[in-house]
């Protein structure tokens, strides 16, 4: 196995506007990337071109020391040794479980016998070695996609790609896919790259996120690390479900900011002074006596607690949790324990 490289990625599909825009990234051996972002960013495109589905307008994809796609040349899909997921799974309805994993293996000319215990190894990984007579028509959303894994697992990939896989799945079958997801990389070895519009699959499933915007990548890091430390307003925004807030600092001031940083100039506009954007994460905010005051303007009930939306005397937003109920329009002292400027 190898490292996936990424060089100055662009694809153009004559639009006006690039598709992919310059992207460099490498994804490490063994590695679960989630490329993040809103739909029409250009993460599905990245992984097209990864695949071997679209040939890049300019830059290189090079997998170890070999170069797999440039602007002149592209090996094909089949002799890259990768797998991929798909959304809709991609079964073959008239075939069985079991002929459908084994599929990609007879058309490589494998023996009946090594097919066989291939097939019944894939089926016992991902719990389905009782179903392998069934056709997909008598599985459920979530089986069917064990069966798309089992069928990655056979051909022992470099590389397996993940395209928004569980997007029609229930959000019981999808947190039970996370822990599939994560025995499936466990056990292959394959460096995986998965594409989510949903932060909270990137960052259960990841060991490193990279968020996309408009074509770009904005940021690559650890999921602990891109939560806690984002970089600029697009990827705060993106990730987790913080309040940006537009307000005066001292230059040179730490990033990572805290109470008696904040108080001062929540409270009064600090004249000749930078306005600079700061994070502030919902459970950061403590509605508790001696904090500036902010309007209710949102409350809803999430069953263990109450999500809130609060308005600052200068219009802008918080987010905030609340065990006791909280009446819109209610006045109510806020106080932020930590926040993180951009």
């Amino acid at each position: 196995m190898a490292k996936l490289i990424l060089n100055h990625l662009s694809k153009d599909f004559g639009t006006g506007r690039l598709a992919v825009d310059a992207l460099s990234l490498t994804v490490r051996e063994g590695g679960f990337l989630a490329l993040l972002g809103p739909s029409g960013c250009g993460k599905t495109t990245v992984l097209r071109m990864i695949a071997g589905f679209e040939q890049p307008s300019d830059g290189s994809i090079l997998l170890g020391e070999r170069v797999l796609a440039d602007a002149a040349s592209m090996v094909p899909p089949e002799r890259r040794n990768m797998a991929m997921v798909f959304q809709s799974y991609a079964l073959w309805p008239h075939m069985s479980v079991a002929e459908n994993v084994g599929y990609p293996l007879k058309v490589r000319g494998t023996t009946r016998e090594r097919m066989t215990r291939k097939v019944q190894d894939a089926l016992v990984a991902v719990r389905l070695e009782t179903l392998a007579d069934r056709r997909p028509a008598d599985l459920s959303g979530g089986q069917r996609q064990r069966v798309a894994l089992a069928r990655c697992l056979v051909t022992e990939p470099d590389v397996v790609l993940l395209d928004e896989p569980l997007a029609n799945l229930d959000r019981h079958l999808r947190q039970e896919m996370e822990e599939t997801f994560r025995e499936f990389h466990a056990q292959s070895g394959a460096t995986m790259i998965y594409v989510t519009h949903d932060q909270s699959e990137a960052m259960a499933l990841a060991t490193d996120v990279a968020v996309m915007a408009e074509g770009r990548l904005l940021q690559v890091a650890p999921p602990a690390e891109i939560y806690a430390r984002p970089e600029g307003r697009i990827v705060g925004g993106l990730v987790g479900q913080g309040a940006v807030l537009r307000i005066s600092l001292p230059a040179g001031s730490d990033r990572q900011l805290d109470w008696q940083a904040l108080r001062g100039p929540l409270l009064v506009s600090c004249q000749g002074t930078p306005d600079v954007d700061v994070l502030v994460r919902p459970q950061d905010v403590v509605l508790q006596p001696g904090g500036v005051e902010a309007r209710v303007t949102s409350s809803l009930f999430e069953g263990e607690r109450y999500a809130l939306r609060l308005e600052l005397a200068d219009g802008q937003s918080l987010r905030a949790f609340s065990r006791q109920p909280v009446g819109i329009g209610e006045k109510v002292p806020v106080f932020i324990q930590a926040a993180w400027r951009l």
